[in-house]
């Protein structure tokens, strides 16, 4: 029912409103100044501050699994569980410190000096970080940074085994052999159990040339762990200074094993058959460390000398030129060159006979003159200088008279 006039009329005529431009401006300034506000006074939120994610893996499972998997001898992969469990937990200290210590077991001494770190920040005070990243350092040869922490550790904690047996194998090396006994039998008092102290013990005695206590210590530390290539090596090397030749070298076969990539076995192993005459099985490890670790120069002057004493003149010229004058290899990747002083006298007087004995004289003589006025004092590398300049001499005093080539001869 449709009641015109009446109150109850639904069809009312809208009025129109005139717009307000002061309440516009208005609405513009409060919109305005809550973006400011949001922009810039309040601060963003944290990660901590967000709502968490729902987590992949649980951290104290995945440390679990890192434990075990240690234990099995599966390094790699307790370090693969150990990296998971920091992203499940990234503020605690012990598992970057932890997996510091795994990655330097491993080899990977730069990532484990990066993981020591992060404990560090962490954890300022964690004797054990400090202990770690000195190992990392050690590792990657820089000593004095390595004694630092070491002091440090043990200032903090002056019974923490570790870094007794960290600090042990730096003294060893700086042939601090009192101080490194002391500090190796010190770790053992505190923790025989432990992996590094017995590793470092038997590094002590290693260097010391006590080599069957070495060995001893060397398989004490293998029966707690038989998967860790550097014990292996350990091993390996005490055999071959105990003329265990065949042990020596299963050890390094197995340490290859662990760590394919590691150059250190088949360089072992490419030096026992160059002292034992095999000279073709040296040539082939050798090879394989020089493939290993493609930039280092050293690994090229060894497959030289396999290759010279192969009699392999022509391809032991060229591993000797990339290792002494540095270049590009195959795969363009830089090598620098060695530079004549006495602890690489060996692989300039091969290189320069190499050149002589593939009658390439006018290169090798510049060799053999560098010797004669650069280590003057290193006996054996004068005397296979002058040796090769004599071969030089020999070579101009009767020069080969090229044979003519029938086919190029002219035809009456």
């Amino acid at each position: 029912m449709y009641l015109k006039g009446s109150k109850y009329n639904l069809k009312k005529r809208r009025r129109r409103r005139r717009t307000n431009p002061a309440l516009i401006i208005l609405l513009l300034a409060l919109i305005g100044l809550v973006w400011y506000f949001n922009q810039y006074v309040v601060p963003p939120l944290t990660a901590s501050a967000l709502p968490a994610a729902t987590p992949t893996a649980n951290a104290e499972a995945l440390v679990t699994e890192a434990q075990q998997q240690f234990q099995a001898g599966n390094l790699f992969r307790a370090i693969s569980a150990y990296q998971q469990a920091i992203l499940a937990d990234p503020a605690n200290a012990g598992l970057h410190v932890e997996l510091a210590r795994l990655q330097v077991l491993a080899g990977q001494a730069e990532a484990a000096e990066t993981s020591a770190r992060n404990g560090l920040i962490l954890s300022p005070d964690n004797p054990r970080a400090h202990a770690v990243l000195g190992w990392a350092l050690h590792s990657l040869g820089r000593s004095v940074d390595a004694e630092r922490e070491f002091i440090e550790a043990l200032t903090l904690d002056p019974d923490l085994a570790e870094a007794h047996a960290f600090y042990a194998e730096l003294l060893a090396d700086q042939q601090l052999f009192e101080r490194a006994g002391d500090s190796s039998r010190r770790a053992l008092e505190l923790n025989p159990n432990l992996l590094e102290v017995r590793r470092a013990r038997a590094y002590v005695l290693e260097l010391t040339a006590n080599y069957e206590e070495a060995a001893l210590e060397y398989q004490a530390a293998l029966r707690i762990n038989d998967r860790i290539p550097s014990l292996h090596l350990g091993l390996g090397r005490t055999y071959w200074a105990l003329e265990d030749i065949d042990a020596a070298i299963d050890e390094f076969n197995l340490a290859d094993a662990l760590n394919p990539l590691d150059p250190l076995p088949d360089a072992y192993i490419a030096r026992i058959y160059l002292q034992n005459g095999e000279f073709a099985k040296a040539v082939q490890f050798a090879k394989k460390a020089a493939e290993d670790e493609p930039t280092n120069p050293r690994r090229y002057a060894l497959w030289g000398v396999a290759l010279y004493r192969n009699q392999q003149y022509n391809e032991a010229i060229e591993a000797f030129a990339l290792a002494i004058h540095g270049g590009l290899t195959p795969n363009n990747q830089p090598v620098a060159g060695l530079a004549l002083d006495y602890d690489v006298a060996e692989y300039y007087y091969m290189y320069g006979l190499a050149l002589a004995r593939a009658r390439r004289c006018p290169e090798a003589l510049p060799i053999f003159q560098a010797i004669i006025a650069g280590i003057p004092g290193h006996e054996i590398a004068q005397a296979n200088a002058q040796a090769g300049m004599d071969i030089c001499e020999q070579q101009a005093a009767s020069p080969i008279t090229p044979t003519p080539d029938p086919a190029a001869t002219p035809t009456p």
